[in-house]
């Protein structure tokens, strides 16, 4: 998590922290309530494998929309997809599950994993997302993040 802020502020890029409980869930995290989160946008995180095992991706999308499995592959030019196990999550985002976040990017040093990012999630003005760990929120602007993520060299796709 140090190594995550750490990046936050060399990009010169502002963010506040809520601390809570552990949350595995959107559902646990939408307990917790959006007045505690100050109205931002939480966001749900997947980290998926093509069917090989090739390639990786990191699916970024508004807490309330549902993830199409069986849709996704066609819109991102890819094979059947389904969850990568935690090996990959770790080898790849340094994170156990129920952590995952696209602030994880960071120590996908090749770059390798591609970050599918919801496009609603750009009408958003502040985004909810872990910083490595269940019991923190980073509360940051869309844009920074889209920012965060770029300076990874990581590829975007936008769906």
């Amino acid at each position: 998590m140090e190594e995550i802020l750490a990046k936050l502020k060399e990009l010169n890029i502002k963010y506040e922290i809520k601390n809570h409980i552990p949350v595995y869930t959107i559902e646990e995290m939408d307990r917790l309530g959006k007045d505690f989160f100050n109205g931002a946008c939480i966001c749900k995180n997947l980290f998926l494998r093509d069917q090989k095992g090739k390639r990786h991706f990191l699916y970024v999308l508004r807490e309330d929309k549902t993830a199409n499995l069986s849709e996704l592959p066609d819109k991102i030019e890819s094979t059947r997809l389904s969850f990568a196990s935690e090996e990959r999550l770790k080898k790849y985002l340094n994170v156990e599950k129920g952590a995952v976040t696209p602030l994880a990017i960071l120590f996908d040093k090749d770059a390798d994993v591609e970050v599918i990012f919801d496009k609603d999630l750009l009408k958003e003005d502040v985004l909810g997302v872990h910083p490595g760990v269940n019991t923190k929120t980073v509360l940051i602007k869309s844009q920074d993040l889209i920012k965060y993520i770029e300076a990874n060299k990581n590829k975007i796709i936008y769906i």
